[in-house]
């Protein structure tokens, strides 16, 4: 019982916070707008802070660990070639670019950071675990829907340096980087910087929830309904099931047991909606397993997190 009130503490408040932006938009204290400009404060402001301070307050060279950081891009690239394959075994060739994204894309920044500070406090190892993924996940998405377009474009090369350019320019990428080197040169963080920092950053998570709750659409969930069902499937369960025991396997425990499970396992984020509309998708299929993943991940992350409890990997 003791660790299934474990588990349910560290999620249900969580989803409980993305239900109350959904009530709140409903209600008519939010309205679209609102929720684009909230999102754009996290991504950019907030979330880049909070990782800042995190990071920088930090012994690098304690808290840097090359095996993790391998396996987490090493899995995250794996698992997007393998779901790339499995789309040609859909019919409807116009949504395999967004199957595959859908499948893959966690929303590892914020509802992973929310996740692993309600349980520890502070960021963990969720830095060096997006450090490790997340710039694949944005790399692989462009060229994942540029390749697999409706119409089937070829990559060009503009294209392709907007993408590595975005990648370099990610708000996230640049406070990770930005606290590591912070961290690597043992600069002080002065009580007045650590504190105005920490103001801004732990803005982030409430926020951030708040965003992706009054981002919810029920619409159109009819269509596409097997891909979409199936997209959530591999997203919160099989992925998690394949590279969860061999993380396991490989030593890893707590914080870094933790932020795995986040990457696998937490829902498909709501920026990969805009991005397959963004570059001609219907965007449909994202949609559904946008909410698909964020209503079923406060299941499936309560009992994986309640099975890791139970025995003692963290």
């Amino acid at each position: 019982m003791d660790n299934l009130v474990f588990s349910l503490n560290a999620t249900m408040p969580i989803f409980l916070t993305m239900v109350a932006g959904w009530v709140l938009k409903k209600m008519g204290f939010i309205d679209d707008a609102f929720v684009t400009r909230l999102n754009k404060f996290v991504f950019k402001v907030a979330l880049p802070a909070m990782l800042f301070e995190d990071l920088g307050k930090e012994n690098f060279f304690q808290v840097w660990d090359t095996k993790f950081v391998v396996f987490c891009f090493s899995v995250t690239l794996f698992c997007i070639l393998v779901i790339g394959a499995l789309s040609f075994l859909w019919k409807e060739k116009n949504i395999q670019g967004e199957f595959i994204q859908a499948s893959y894309r966690s929303s590892a920044a914020i509802l992973g950071m929310a996740f692993i500070q309600n349980i520890y406090g502070n960021s963990g190892m969720a830095p060096l675990m997006i450090f490790a993924s997340v710039p694949l996940y944005n790399m692989m998405a462009v060229v994942v829907l540029s390749v697999m377009k409706p119409e089937r474009e070829p990559l060009s090369r503009p294209l392709i340096m907007k993408t590595l350019k975005g990648i370099i320019t990610n708000p996230i990428i640049l406070g990770i980087v930005i606290g590591m080197l912070w961290s690597v040169l043992g600069m002080p963080m002065p009580v007045i910087l650590q504190k105005t920092v920490h103001n801004v950053g732990v803005l982030a998570t409430p926020l951030g929830l708040l965003s992706m709750g009054g981002a919810f659409e029920f619409t159109n969930v009819k269509k596409y309904i097997a891909p979409s069902i199936t997209a959530a499937v591999t997203k919160l369960v099989i992925l998690v099931s394949i590279f969860l025991p061999m993380a396991v396997g490989l030593g890893f425990r707590n914080e870094k047991l933790i932020a795995i499970l986040v990457m696998l396992g937490s829902s498909t984020t709501v920026s990969s909606y805009i991005m397959a509309k963004n570059m001609g998708h219907e965007g449909i299929l994202t949609s559904n397993a946008v909410m698909l993943t964020t209503l079923f991940s406060a299941f499936t992350l309560t009992t994986w997190l309640f099975i890791l409890k139970s025995l003692a990997f963290i």
